[in-house]
């Protein structure tokens, strides 16, 4: 392990005004996402919106830092032949890949989850690096309810956190630990506040015991948000400051940068929140963005599956990254949404 590029590249990767875009969704993820906009999920439809992001040259080059590839995507080729990873490489952003391979019921625990692909995962994870992999990702799902999360579920799915990121590190990839605490329940922020603090306690007890450079890694995690279905929502300001206290309290400041995820936010309200956290100041680590459907929606709309649309479908996602990459040094302003709105 060259801890030193692993370090470099996980600089770039929360580069400041730069976040990174999670373009990762599963093929069934994307087949939902394209039946609301009408258009069949096929391997070409599926390239082609993906290379119509890659190729916006504006958003790729001056806001993004990286894209998280689906297995599939990483091996495929542009329209043209050239290779994804080349022209996500060309535009100066440096590719990644999702390497897990999705969740199992828990054993024992009615209602969690564990992620799985730990098997086969160093081989695999060569091979990636020698398609032009740099970083990965591995995302664990602690849900929020009835008696749940429980001990165990924190626990096996922070071990599996822990042992991925070793096994990246291993092959020189800078891996993205990614413990989502999921906002689909009723519980408040003060809810999700408490469980994110014992995910993330755990989870950088596990990495410290599974011998992870913290210098090599990047977090990305949940924001202290209230439930979606609570009746008690929280503000911006009090979703922001939460949330910094909270990763000040736990996030170690050998860590070189977080990259939030939107877990189901709006776009607007993802790039307000980030917005408002940049404004307290005083952050030990690069704070970003590592967004998909905050980044994605606006574009896949504005293309819905149609050539004549990729201008249009570009613009979306260039708005969309130029907004988030505002927030990322606290100089978002509400009227820019507007003014892109009219």
């Amino acid at each position: 392990m060259n801890l030193a590029d692993l370090n470099k590249v996980a600089r770039a990767m929360v580069a400041p005004g730069k976040g990174i875009l999670a373009a990762d969704e599963s093929s069934g993820t994307i087949k939902k996402r394209f039946d609301v906009i009408g258009v069949e999920s096929t391997e070409d439809s599926r390239r082609d919106y993906r290379e119509m992001m890659f190729r916006a040259k504006d958003a790729m080059t001056n806001y993004i830092s990286g894209v998280i590839l689906y297995d599939e995507t990483i091996w495929q080729k542009a329209k043209d032949g050239t290779p994804l990873v080349k022209v996500i490489e060309q535009a100066g952003a440096i590719p990644g890949i999702k390497v897990d391979e999705g969740t199992q019921a828990l054993p024992g625990c009615p209602g969690e989850l564990i992620t799985v692909g730990l098997d086969k995962l160093a081989e695999r994870l060569k091979k990636y690096y020698e398609q032009g992999a740099r970083f990965a990702k591995w995302r664990a799902v602690i849900d929020v309810g009835n008696g749940i999360p429980s001990a165990t579920a924190i626990h096996t799915n922070a071990h599996a956190l822990a042992r991925y990121a070793a096994l990246c590190q291993a092959a020189q990839i800078v891996p993205i630990v990614e413990p989502e605490v999921l906002m689909d329940g009723d519980h408040d922020i003060d809810r999700c506040y408490e469980v994110t603090e014992h995910v993330l306690r755990k989870t950088f007890q596990e990495l410290y015991e599974q011998r992870v450079a913290l210098e090599g890694m990047v977090l990305k995690p949940n924001m202290a948000i209230a439930g979606k279905k609570s009746p008690k929502q929280a503000s911006v300001a009090e979703v922001a400051e939460k949330t910094i206290k909270l990763l000040k309290s736990w996030v170690p400041s050998a860590v070189p940068g977080i990259a939030f995820l939107s877990g189901g936010q709006s776009d607007e309200d993802a790039t307000a929140h980030l917005d408002a956290m940049h404004r307290i100041g005083g952050l030990p680590w690069g704070l970003t963005f590592s967004y998909g459907r905050a980044l994605q929606a606006a574009p896949q709309k504005a293309w819905s599956g149609k050539a004549e649309n990729v201008a249009a479908g570009q613009q979306a996602f260039t708005h969309r990254a130029q907004m988030n990459s505002l927030a990322s040094k606290g100089e978002w302003k509400a009227d820019l949404e507007k003014k892109k709105a009219a």
